[in-house]
């Protein structure tokens, strides 16, 4: 049987990140993906915002790893070519207990070490004038990146560091080693690899790929959860320069105005828990008839958007480890330290601000496993 000393599933831009990190460290590296590219799942559908950190629990991996992948990702953009732009962000009130709000992400903003101003209503509309509110808060930190761009470039690093991406390479079960002994992973063509360390970095996928994994106590396993956010595009440009976002409500930040990086305007995403918790059996087709509520929701902050310019666009699904009326939890990061298999992690609830955290997530990793 082939070995290698690390196996990652799933080549989205959080696993393509831990393979790069894990790869820079000396390990040999593969990434299993079981699609004939990268990046088509989450990766692929979200607003593609770098996210500054202002909405996380301060000291919480979410808010560490958000800071911390920020500034490595402004960095690797740099660096690499990727394109991208530190547009800026206007966290919007419309009333005086959303401004309230805003008094309180600004203060989780500064423990999180995140640079924040609040404007009043003329400060805002100086810099946007179409917008409405009442009170904003400016995040200079927040931008754009395009994503498909970013993880050719970790996949680029990953391979020049004697790493490889196996695509059409499905990962079906493990047993978990101890003692000493590999990790013996089955792929779903019936084969099998021993790695001395096992990232699974499935997404929708890693709580049901976790349950397969011999040796790994149901305990550690969450229940996955389903939530879809859909998208709308603007026909014609937006009169804004910035990324516009209402004021938040628990993980969920509202439906939000994001620019591409050539200007042109989207919406959302919405918030739409499904019934389901089999990830295979996900619909990603967008209702033009939820149009109607973001027309109201983002008439909230843009009073002058016309009827009729809103055009179905995309939709995302996150792998949500809470249900729809729970408090959101921090990433769940279970390395040995957890569950107590040596060379395992598992990566469950992922989702925003994966994205901006995936390096620092990397980086993480490789030391938990150093």
């Amino acid at each position: 049987m082939d070995r290698v000393d690390a196996l990652v599933v799933g080549a989205g831009v959080v696993g393509l990140a831990v393979a790069r990190a894990l790869a820079m460290t000396g390990k040999e590296t593969i990434v299993c993906e079981s699609n004939a590219v990268i990046g088509q799942g989450v990766s692929s559908r979200n607003s593609e915002v770098i996210h500054a950190g202002l909405y996380y629990v301060p000291g919480s991996l979410k808010a560490r790893l958000c800071v911390r992948g920020k500034e490595l990702l402004y960095a690797l953009c740099a660096s690499h070519g990727v394109p991208h732009r530190n547009c800026g962000k206007l966290v919007v009130a419309q009333d005086e207990s959303e401004a309230a709000a805003l008094q309180a992400l600004r203060d989780r903003a500064l423990a999180n070490g995140v640079p924040v101003e609040m404007l009043d209503k003329r400060a805002a509309l100086a810099m946007e004038p179409a917008l409405r509110c009442v009170a904003a808060l400016l995040s200079p930190s927040t931008g754009i990146v395009d994503s498909h761009a970013l993880m050719l470039a970790l996949q680029g690093d990953l391979e020049r560091a004697g790493g490889m991406v196996a695509l059409s390479s499905a990962v079906d079960s493990a047993t978990l080693g101890r003692g000493g002994e590999p990790h013996v992973i089955r792929m779903a063509d019936g084969s099998e690899l021993a790695a001395g360390v096992l990232v699974n970095s499935a997404s929708l996928h890693a709580c049901a790929l976790a349950r397969r994994f011999m040796g790994l106590d149901a305990a550690f396993v969450p229940q996955e959860h389903f939530a879809k956010g859909n998208y709308y595009t603007l026909a014609g440009r937006a009169p804004f320069s910035r990324l516009v976002y209402p004021a938040p409500a628990d993980a969920w930040l509202g439906v939000h105005l994001t620019l591409d990086l050539g200007g042109q305007a989207k919406f959302g995403p919405d918030l739409q828990w499904l019934d389901t918790h089999d990830a295979d059996a996900l619909d990603y087709e967008v209702d033009p008839r939820r149009a109607d509520g973001f027309y109201a929701e983002v008439r909230r902050y843009w009073p002058a958007l016309p009827d009729g310019v809103l055009q179905p666009g995309y939709s995302g699904i996150r792998p949500k480890i809470h249900g729809p009326h729970e408090k959101a939890p921090d990433f769940r990061i279970d390395g040995p330290g957890v569950h107590g298999v040596p060379g395992l992690v598992n990566l469950f609830g992922i989702e925003s601000p994966g994205l901006t955290s995936s390096l620092a997530i990397g980086e993480h990793i490789a030391g938990m496993l150093s």
